[in-house]
């Protein structure tokens, strides 16, 4: 039976920050911060603490969330993750942020869909539908939510809501079928296994393009 990789996660997609050593199911070593904007600064210095503390075990690749969630967080997880899979030798794996937190659900329920989802301004999120086992259902997709948003699914059954989208939604999506679940971010210690990228040309998944705003506070 061929051994699980030992890989190092990282993850920047919100406002949290985390990395991971973790081989298979086990977590080896891990970080995160749940509500922090230094991920510049903060992430290497977790990854060089947990270079540190899990020694023992060689990381045989790189894996990092590609996305969608905030352009400056995934650029800033992108760069710390090429610059290691080169510096190390080893492969870059990317995963979509939308599963890395259904993985965190997925070992709650056994029933119904589950709809991760990230704040992707206003009433807009982005979100995909999984099954408890982390089949993708539908893929991922810029929603607006409104009274009559995933009507479909909900008329099914259970659907559970979760991430930094799902808060400003509890007050429009009443179904009795509708189950939100607080306090799930993005964590990179439900990284798995992944699809290998070009580590020379792979960029993370933005879903839209980014707008740059324009600054208020020029002196003329």
């Amino acid at each position: 039976m061929q051994k699980e990789p030992v890989i190092l996660g990282i993850e920047t997609s919100t406002d949290a920050c985390s990395a991971a050593i973790v081989q298979g199911g086990q977590v080896l070593a891990s970080r995160l911060h749940a509500a922090g904007s230094e991920h510049a600064r903060e992430l290497p210095l977790m990854v060089e603490e947990l270079l540190a503390e899990a020694k023992d075990f060689p990381v045989e690749a790189i894996a990092v969330s590609e996305g969608p969630g905030s352009y400056t967080g995934l650029r800033i997880g992108a760069s710390v993750a090429k610059g290691l899979s080169y510096g190390m030798k080893v492969p870059l794996m990317a995963i979509p942020t939308l599963q890395i937190l259904a993985a965190q659900v997925a070992t709650q329920v056994r029933d119904g869909l589950l709809c991760p989802m990230i704040d992707a301004r206003r009433m807009e999120v982005y979100n995909a539908f999984y099954t408890p086992d982390l089949a993708e259902v539908v893929p991922v997709a810029a929603t607006v939510v409104d009274e009559h948003s995933f009507a479909e699914q909900l008329a099914a059954g259970k659907v559970y809501f979760f991430g930094n989208g799902a808060a400003k939604c509890k007050s429009v999506i009443r179904h009795e079928n509708a189950v939100f679940i607080d306090e799930i971010v993005p964590n990179a210690a439900w990284i798995k296994v992944g699809k290998i990228v070009d580590t020379a040309y792979w960029e993370p998944f933005y879903l839209k393009a980014y707008e740059a705003k324009k600054a208020t506070n020029i002196i003329k």
